[in-house]
C-alpha cells in the first residue's frame, strides 16, 4: 500500500532552466563573478508566458508567486553562473570605461530549437562596475522596458525581450523614493560595440581575437571566413544588421534616445529602452530624452549616429583586421562606408512597403521624401497618416498633387487595390505605444499599484497591425494641448 505524497516544504521552482555559460569560458577580464543582492519581499508583477514557452521553460511553474525569488535575484536557477560583463562606451561621444553596473547575466538558456539566449537580471544590486551606484532599478523604467520591447517584437523589429518583472519590496532613491523592481531581460547576447572598444583601448589584442571568434560563433555561425578574414567578416555582418535595424526604427517612428556605443548590440537587436519614445507628429528633430540637450540622438539623426558607432567598432577591430596597420585602416573604412547605402536600401524597402509598392522605380525615393516633407510642414501624425493612405481616398493632410503621383505610381504595377492595401497594412501599424498613454499607464502602476491600463496597452501593442477592438487612445494622436513627453534613462 503506497503512502500519500508528502508536500515539499520548499516548492520546486527550477522551471525548466537549461543553462550553458559560454561567456564565462572567455578570459576573466571579460567579466566579474557576482551574485544578486537578496531583497526583502519579492513579488512577481509580470510574467511573459509566450516567451517562456519559446525558451523551453515551464510557464506554469515560473508564473507561480514563489518564482518571484528567482526573478528578483534571491534564488539562482540551477546551472546559472552569474556574472557582470565588462565593456566601455561612448556616452554622448565621450569614451568611458563601464560594465554591467546594475545587471547580472545568469547564463545562456538553450531552447528546444537549439537557440541560445542570454538571461539577464536588470536591477538586482551592485556589481564591481556600479561606480558607487546602488545597482537597483525603479519599477517604472522596468515596466517601460517590458512594454516597449514587447511592442517592438510585435512590430517585427529585432529586439531584446522581457520575461518578467518582480518588485523587491524595497525603495530605490532617485529624486524621490520609488518602488524597486528587477527586470528579466532575454537577448540573443549582450555583446556590444563597447565590449570591443574596451579591449581595443586596453591594447589587449589576444582578447580582441577571442571576442571576434566568440561573436562569430554566437551570431554569424553560417559564415565560414578564412582565419585572416574573420574580423572583417564580423565587421561587415554587424554593419548589415545595424543598417536593417535602424531602417526598421525609422519605419515605425521609434526614437531610441541614447544610442551610446554600449547600447549597440552586435546581434542586431534593439537593446536598452531607457529614454525611448515614438514620434506622434512627423519631426526629424524630435527628441524626448531629458539629457539629450543638443539633439544628438534625435529621430532623424539615428542613421548617422549608427554610422558613427560603427566607425568606432571598426576602429576597435583595426588591430585584428590585418597585420599592416594601413591596410587594416583601409579595410575598416571601406566596410563602414557601406553603411549609408545599406541603410538606404533597407529604408527604401521598408517605405515602399508602407506605400504598397511591390517593385522598384527610380522615383520612389523622391516620392517618399516629398510625403515626409509634407507631413513635417503640416505637423501631421506619422502613424495615422500612413495607416490612412488609400488609393481612392486622400487624407486631409496629404497634398493632392502627391496623392496623384502616388496613385499613378501604383497604376504601373499589376497588383490589385486590395493587394496594395494588404501590403500597406502589413507595414503600417494601426497602434503604437503612444507616449502620453504609456506615461499614464506607468503612473497608475507606480503610484497606485494599478496595472489595468498597462495590461490594456500591452495587449494592444502586441498585435499592432490589427486595428480591431484597439484602445482609442492608441489609434489616434494625443489630444490637442497634451504636453510633449519627456523621458528619462531610469538609472
Amino acid at each position: 500500500m503506497s503512502s500519500a505524497p508528502v508536500p515539499d516544504a520548499s516548492p520546486d521552482i527550477t522551471g525548466g532552466w537549461r543553462f550553458d555559460n559560454s561567456y564565462v569560458r572567455l578570459p576573466s577580464a571579460f567579466f566579474s563573478r557576482v551574485r544578486p543582492t537578496p531583497v526583502s519581499r519579492p513579488h512577481l508583477v509580470l510574467f511573459n508566458r509566450a516567451l517562456s514557452l519559446d525558451l523551453g521553460l515551464d510557464d506554469a511553474t515560473l508564473s507561480r508567486p514563489e518564482a518571484a525569488s528567482i526573478f528578483a535575484g534571491n534564488e539562482i536557477p540551477p546551472g546559472a553562473d552569474p556574472i557582470a560583463q565588462a565593456y566601455a562606451g561612448h556616452q554622448f561621444g565621450n569614451l568611458t570605461r563601464l560594465g554591467d553596473g546594475r545587471a547580472i547575466l545568469l547564463g545562456e538558456q538553450l531552447t528546444p530549437s537549439g537557440a541560445r539566449y542570454d538571461i539577464q537580471l536588470k536591477g538586482p544590486g551592485p556589481t564591481p562596475y556600479s561606480r558607487r551606484g546602488d545597482g537597483r532599478a525603479a519599477l517604472g523604467p522596468m515596466l517601460r522596458e517590458y512594454l516597449i520591447s514587447e511592442a517592438m517584437h510585435g512590430l517585427g523589429i529585432p529586439t531584446t525581450r522581457s520575461l518578467a518583472v518582480a518588485t523587491t519590496g524595497e525603495p530605490v532613491f532617485r529624486e524621490e523614493p520609488l518602488p524597486g523592481a528587477v527586470l528579466t531581460r532575454v537577448a540573443a547576447s549582450h555583446i556590444r560595440v563597447g565590449t570591443f572598444v574596451l579591449f581595443s583601448a586596453l591594447g589587449d589584442i589576444d582578447s580582441l581575437r577571442q571576442l571576434v571568434d566568440h561573436t562569430l560563433a554566437r551570431h554569424f555561425s553560417d559564415a565560414s571566413p578564412e582565419p585572416a578574414e574573420r574580423a572583417l567578416a564580423l565587421l561587415k555582418g554587424v554593419v548589415e544588421r545595424q543598417a536593417f535595424l535602424i531602417a526598421q526604427w525609422m519605419r515605425v517612428g521609434f526614437v531610441h534616445g541614447v544610442m551610446n556605443t554600449d547600447n549597440m548590440a552586435l546581434s542586431g537587436e534593439t537593446i536598452d529602452y531607457g529614454p525611448c519614445a515614438f514620434i506622434d507628429a512627423y519631426d526629424p528633430d524630435a527628441v524626448f530624452s531629458s539629457i539629450d540637450h543638443q539633439g544628438r540622438y534625435a529621430f532623424g539623426n539615428q542613421p548617422s549616429i549608427a554610422g558613427w558607432n560603427l566607425a568606432r567598432f571598426a576602429e576597435a577591430l583595426i588591430p585584428v583586421l590585418h597585420p599592416d596597420s594601413a591596410q587594416a585602416l583601409a579595410m575598416a573604412q571601406d566596410a563602414v562606408r557601406q553603411f549609408p547605402d545599406q541603410f538606404r536600401k533597407h529604408w527604401l524597402t521598408a517605405m515602399r512597403g508602407k506605400l504598397g509598392l511591390f517593385h522598384e522605380e527610380p522615383e520612389d525615393e523622391g516620392l517618399v521624401n516629398d510625403l515626409l516633407a509634407a507631413l513635417l510642414a503640416s505637423e501631421a501624425d506619422y502613424t495615422t497618416t500612413f495607416r490612412g493612405l488609400h488609393p481612392t481616398l486622400r487624407p486631409e493632410r496629404v497634398p493632392a498633387e502627391w496623392h496623384a503621383r502616388w496613385t499613378a505610381r501604383l497604376s504601373r504595377q499589376p497588383q490589385s487595390v486590395e493587394e496594395v492595401l494588404q501590403r500597406m497594412r502589413a507595414h503600417n501599424p494601426a497602434v503604437i505605444p503612444r507616449n502620453h498613454a504609456v506615461e499614464e499607464a506607468l503612473e497608475d502602476a507606480t503610484r497606485r499599484a494599478d496595472l489595468t491600463r498597462f495590461h490594456r496597452i500591452l495587449q494592444a501593442v502586441s498585435r499592432p497591425y490589427d486595428e480591431t477592438n484597439q484602445p482609442a487612445e492608441l489609434l489616434q494622436p494625443p489630444p490637442a494641448g497634451t504636453p510633449r513627453c519627456t523621458t528619462f534613462c531610469g538609472t
